[in-house]
């Protein structure tokens, strides 16, 4: 066993590596940027140092600055967590070159691996079913439209490099192919430096399911069963679980076969996972399965398999990296009741799950038998737009599959989070939605069911607003209270409006998620009562100060509230007309109309980069662009003005 690793990592993963190796017995080493400085896995380690600043190409993804902290530490290994350069093999061989472990798989893996068309052939060649499509090299434009002709809509384009949803899009009608084509190249080269991509069928009723696969260093491989990943939005993962429902003896011993094959295939050593569509719409069956990719890292949901196997896989990746055998052979892996895991974010769902930033207020997890948490920040901690938007992993284990959701449903009505906006109702709608329990879902799920888990444009919670008003005059009036008549008061000088004879009423204004809004104040015998929108203060909200805001959490959402003073009350804002400004912090990767020219309503005028994933801006209504604020390249923060369209009369 290694006695030092540089944990070339941030965030939850590399406070989950720090713990394991701790016990271990390893001086842990962890490397930060500017932003990151007083980050948990920081604190967590025994030494930290600084590798440069915020953009992670200056820092997370500079491999001469990590091995240069690695050799100056004296680091015997290094472990990449997932994401940054756990998939890059140029890092793999310089750790090697430089006389230090590099803790996953060997290069020639890793890129065999890593392009998703040249794995395809190659799985083909192993006998690993795969789905029907182009993975060539050719990437005209007009050849690759023809392609998708012939494999037959609807077709998903995807990156031929990376992962993680990014560069990938479904195209359902011919007439959309190029517009879907050149996003999901922009976006590929913007997150992987590679603009290629693939064409595939894209396959109805379909269940991602992906197969957690171990190799040793003496040939050895097996597998330690089955993820299913299915509840995705934008691809991405949202909620993951194992074992799959409903699978059967005979699909996972076909699956976990091809998994393995695909494995050896490559000479894998180290932790990996092999990823299958599956057809879904009769159940899951043996020859109903395809090859999709491998991802030859840690997964950010490996604690499910942990859960319901009793294994530590980053131990396990510790000691094949330090050249021992696997420590269980396959017929010695058991399943031991159900695990979910749900995938907390900073983003908004309302808004299209736009990330979101800022300082975390608050943050509380609940404990419990069959809970785990696994996060990289604090209470107190800052989410930037510089790195993955997740704040944590609340991953549930039961007996079985009902007990894994109440678990997991009780454990999310209990976490505490303000700040940024987050999905914590939309996932908690999740776990709470018939569908998903009764395990009618695929990977369309989330999309067919956004109004129902609240993931639409929404007005704000007006009882939880109201509870935050009363919240407010309450503090006021306790402070007030708080001074002496010695320091000047009357009792005439007392704010709770009493008066002699009947009820009064006032109107106050403040801000509720930034919008004005007049709350109604209206005082009688049993005191005042606060109403906004006509409704009264909810009885099941908590409040969060902070500053002259309180944070209002209700159900999951959040409701902030400000009191504003009359003479700072401006309408000009209400009414914003042609103003378009940014939903959130990022880079403006390109303005798609020109000072001047017409637009119609809902055009795409402007595209923004934020948290490695790309939006599109759309003009709000028709009319003509009179100013252009942005520009394309630069750095925008959330609010600022990126153009003004005024409208057709």
């Amino acid at each position: 066993m290694f006695s030092s690793v540089l944990i070339a990592n941030r965030g939850e993963i590399a406070a989950r590596i720090a713990r394991t190796a701790k016990r271990l017995g390893l001086r842990t080493i962890a490397v930060y940027s500017e932003a990151d400085a007083g980050a948990l896995h920081v604190r967590l380690a025994d030494e930290a140092h600084l590798i440069g600043p915020a953009p992670a190409a200056h820092s997370y993804l500079s491999a001469e600055r990590l091995i240069d902290v690695a050799k100056r530490t004296g680091a015997e290994c290094v472990h990449p967590g997932y994401g940054f350069l756990a998939e890059n093999p140029e890092f793999a061989e310089a750790c090697a070159a430089a006389g230090i472990v590099f803790v996953g798989p060997p290069p020639a893996a890793i890129r065999a691996m890593g392009l998703k068309d040249a794995a395809k052939a190659l799985m083909e060649k192993a006998g690993v079913p795969v789905v029907p499509g182009y993975h060539g090299t050719r990437q005209e434009p007009k050849f690759l439209k023809e392609k998708a002709y012939e494999i037959g809509y609807p077709v998903l384009i995807k990156a031929v490099a990376g992962g993680g949803g990014k560069g990938m899009r479904r195209v359902d009608k011919h007439a959309d192919f190029e517009a879907g084509l050149a996003g999901a190249m922009r976006e590929a080269k913007s997150a992987f430096g590679d603009d290629r991509v693939l064409v595939e069928k894209y396959v109805a009723s379909p269940r991602h399911i992906e197969i957690q696969v171990f190799g040793d260093s003496r040939g050895n491989v097996i597998h330690l069963n089955e993820r299913d990943c299915s509840l995705q939005r934008r691809h991405q993962k949202v909620i993951e679980e194992a074992p799959a429902p409903g699978m059967i003896a005979a699909m996972r011993s076909a699956m976990g076969e091809a998994a393995v094959a695909a494995a050896k295939a490559v000479g894998y050593v180290g932790a990996g996972t092999v990823e299958f569509i599956a057809e879904a719409s009769k159940g899951l069956l043996p020859d109903r399965f395809w090859f999709m990719e491998m991802n030859t890292r840690l997964q950010v949901e490996h604690p499910v398999t942990e859960a319901i196997t009793g294994l530590d896989l980053v131990e396990w990746q510790f000691r094949v990296a330090a050249g021992e055998p696997l420590p269980l052979a396959q017929r010695a892996v058991r399943i031991t009741g159900h695990a979910i895991e749900a995938r907390l974010y900073a983003e908004d769902p309302e808004k299209g799950f736009l990330p979101s930033t800022g300082r975390l207020v608050a943050l509380e997890f609940p404990t419990g038998e069959g809970i785990r948490i696994d996060t990289g920040v604090t209470a107190g901690s800052e989410v930037t737009p510089y790195y993955d938007p997740m704040i944590a992993k609340v991953i549930a284990h039961g007996k079985d599959r009902t007990q894994a959701l109440d678990r997991l449903g009780a454990a999310l009505a209990r976490t505490r989070v303000a700040g940024p906006r987050t999905n914590l109702a939309f996932v908690a709608g999740l776990v709470k939605s018939e569908g998903f329990r009764a395990e009618a879902f695929d990977t369309g799920f989330i999309d067919q069911n956004l109004a129902s888990l609240g993931a639409v444009p929404r007005a704000f919670d007006r009882a939880a607003a109201a509870f935050g008003v009363a919240h407010l005059l309450a503090r006021e009036q306790a402070r007030i209270a708080a001074r002496s008549f010695s320091d000047g008061m009357s009792p005439w000088d007392a704010t709770d409006g009493f008066q002699l004879a009947g009820n009064r009423d006032a109107a106050l204004p403040v801000l509720v998620d930034g919008e004005n809004v007049s709350a109604a104040l209206s005082y009688g015998s049993n005191g005042a009562r606060v109403t906004v929108g006509g409704e009264g203060a909810a009885a099941d909200a908590q409040a969060i100060e902070a500053g002259n805001a309180v944070y209002v959490l209700r159900g999951g959402r959040q409701t902030v509230v400000r009191l504003r003073d009359f003479e700072e009350f401006d309408v000009d804002h209400l009414d914003t007309g042609g103003l378009i400004v940014a939903p959130m912090h990022g880079k403006v990767l390109a303005i798609l109309v020109e000072k001047g020219g017409a637009v119609s309503k809902g055009q795409r005028v402007a595209l923004i980069e934020a948290m490695k994933m790309e939006h599109a801006l759309t003009a709000p209504i028709a009319g003509t662009v009179t100013e252009i604020a942005a520009v394309a390249g630069s750095q925008i923060a959330e609010g600022a003005k990126v153009m003004v369209i005024e409208g057709t009369d």
